[in-house]
């Protein structure tokens, strides 16, 4: 059977729902500029005033053409002549000057207005939960943040103006016609109901093929986004060409749907054509007759005609600027989806405040299950008390549910029964930012930022002076690496840390939650990325870290959790054993065969309690 590829095309949407979704994006899309264009409305009335004076002004030029061609085909009155050549002079400066005003107002507002869409968009992401993140991918959300908010930018300031001027023009040279010659003037507006139709038909089609551009663009960024991040694995695969061609094959769709747009416009704006010449050449026809008949004279045909011609261009730039407002519909949709997606994780309304954190956890039998996974439950009626300067291990199979039950304590999820509890109070009572700033995490793949060695351990308190990073970076035995590098401190460590190794970053993660100096740790296989020599370094800073305060460890090298206060074993989401390392080593349960897995090849003899209080001993009996 032929592979599936994994991004298919979703199904065709329900007209009439379409036709619905599209109303209320269109009204979001309004409320969205009408928040974030509330601060700015008394630079956009100056901009308007701009606006409408330079596009009054420039409705005065037909008649004073037409004035010009009369003083020298009519009167012959060089006098005349001169007086209109200085009032146009006149009205080009105050022009000028208002067109000035109107596009740097315009600009002002438009680079404003995407900064705030940007910041806020930007904040609120940060603060929606874990879960959302691993529904979506980088790139496209990357994707709303540029390309559609530079969208939106672009019809709410620049095309939003223009339309306004083309509406006066268009309005202004439509009362001059019928101040000039009413006939003609409603001859040429029977072209108008041909050219609404026009909007209504392509309109539609345009902006449909638009949201179908931009939603292929972020699979294509996506797909982009990833495969940079994960070079490494798509080189060592020797993916290239795989992953050429599945960009290639949204840009493809990309590219598809673009050209059908450009056909719609294309098409549109033929028509359109067709019908404002089209009608320009009946009223040749018919004013021409009028002029012989003498109803009509030359000097206000002429006026006439380039009204004419001021009111078909104004209607030409109407239909562009509609389709990029159609365009605009479609950005503006997925930037609302986005603020309009409510955190899963947020503070309850009477939230407290952290005081004095001392560390108790208590988890009390908590049941959890991930989202569209309801029927099987990842954690079980999980029960576990830690009292401040406990160091609980948490062990067992991969899959077992220990990741889960700490992502549970910093709520990056919510427990879908039970509750864990600090200091007696249920952590969904805390101040979220509170709860956090009391929890340090290690993870097992540390990420770190592209900036400096410094930057990094500082991200664990803005606050810190040199002298404490550089406290902390000893403490974690980091401090020896970074002296040898040439900058020292001010290294960059590259995009997630690629300039330095895993033990490395591992070491510089450490100081950066000795830093923070948190009430409760989590260490989740916080030493696993270390040689043994480093990894006896770094235990011991962890051991001075963890005095005092509730830790959380998980670890499959049975050798690191031999210490713990308690060490918990967890299978299938449930506690199926618990006590010290001797003590489980007693039982035949699953702890006992995890021990032995790890060290098969220790003969018996060295399996007891002198073994169990030194293993670094049996380590070496090994080679390991």
């Amino acid at each position: 059977m032929a592979r599936r590829d994994r991004y298919t095309a979703a199904p065709a949407e329900d007209p009439k729902k379409e036709k619905i979704d599209k109303k209320a994006a269109a009204k979001d899309t309004l409320k969205l500029l009408r928040k974030y264009g509330k601060p700015y409305m008394p630079q956009f009335a100056l901009a308007f005033v701009c606006l409408a004076g330079a596009g009054g002004l420039g409705l005065v030029y037909p008649y004073f053409v037409g004035k010009l061609l009369g003083s020298v085909f009519s009167s012959r009155d060089a006098l005349q002549l001169k007086n209109v050549l200085y009032t146009l002079i006149i009205i080009l400066c105050i022009q000028s000057v208002l067109s000035f005003g109107r596009t740097y107002l315009l600009n002002y507002i438009g680079e404003k207005l995407v900064t705030d869409i940007r910041g806020d968009l930007y904040e609120h992401l940060l603060r929606l939960s874990v879960n959302f993140f691993a529904n979506r991918r980088t790139g496209e959300l990357t994707s709303r943040i540029a390309s559609d908010v530079t969208t939106i930018q672009n019809s709410a300031t620049t095309s939003l103006a223009e339309s306004l001027r083309q509406v006066i023009v268009f309005t202004g040279g439509t009362a001059f016609m019928f101040w000039i010659n009413w006939k003609l003037a409603c001859l040429l507006l029977g072209l108008i109901p041909a050219m609404v139709i026009s909007f209504a038909v392509f309109g539609r089609n345009i902006r449909r093929r638009s949201t179908k551009v931009q939603d292929a663009l972020a699979e294509a960024n996506g797909i982009l986004d990833e495969t940079i991040a994960g070079i490494r694995t798509v080189q060592s695969f020797a993916r290239e060409k795989y992953e050429v061609g599945r960009y290639q094959s949204h840009i493809g769709k990309s590219l598809s749907e673009a050209l059908r747009r450009a056909l719609a416009r294309g098409l549109f704006n033929a028509l359109i054509v067709f019908v404002l010449f089209g009608g320009f050449v009946v009223l040749l026809w018919y004013s021409g007759n009028q002029v012989i008949q003498g109803r009509l004279t030359a000097e206000q045909l002429i006026q006439f005609l380039f009204y004419t011609a001021w009111v078909g261009g104004a209607l030409g730039s109407l239909s562009e600027y509609y389709g990029e407002f159609n365009q605009t519909i479609g950005a503006s949709r997925r930037v609302v989806e986005l603020f309009n997606t409510a955190p899963d994780i947020a503070d309850a309304p009477d939230a407290k405040p952290a005081t004095d954190v001392k560390g108790l956890v208590e988890v009390q039998n908590v049941r959890f299950c991930y989202p569209g996974r309801e029927d099987s439950p990842a954690l079980d009626g999980v029960t576990i008390t830690a009292r401040p300067g406990d160091v609980i291990a948490l062990v067992g199979p991969s899959g077992a549910g220990k990741s889960t039950l700490i992502s549970l304590i910093p709520r990056f999820f919510d427990v879908t029964g039970g509750n864990i509890a600090i200091d007696g109070n249920d952590v969904r009572q805390w101040r979220l930012q509170d709860l956090r700033e009391n929890i340090g995490i290690v993870p097992q793949e540390t990420t770190l930022f592209s900036g400096t060695v410094h930057d990094n351990i500082a991200y664990g308190n803005l606050d810190a002076t040199e002298k404490d990073i550089e406290r902390a970076a000893r403490a974690a035995h980091a401090h020896e690496f970074i002296e040898q590098f040439p900058n020292g401190y001010q290294t960059i460590v590259g995009e997630r840390g690629v300039k330095l190794s895993g033990g490395q970053r591992q070491r510089i993660a450490i100081a950066r939650a000795l830093l923070k100096n948190p009430k409760i740790l989590i260490l989740d296989e916080a030493t696993s990325s270390l040689d043994s020599e480093s990894e006896r370094y770094v235990q011991e800073a962890l051991d001075t870290l963890m005095e005092g305060r509730t830790t959380f460890v998980i670890a499959h090298r049975l050798s690191t959790v031999q210490r713990a206060t308690r060490i918990v074993v967890v299978n299938q989401g449930k506690i199926v054993e618990e006590g010290n390392h001797l003590e489980l080593l007693e039982r035949d349960g699953i702890y006992k065969k995890l021990y032995r897995l790890q060290f098969r090849d220790v003969p018996s003899w060295l399996m007891n309690e002198a073994a169990i209080d030194a293993p670094e001993r049996a380590e070496r009996a090994t080679g390991r």
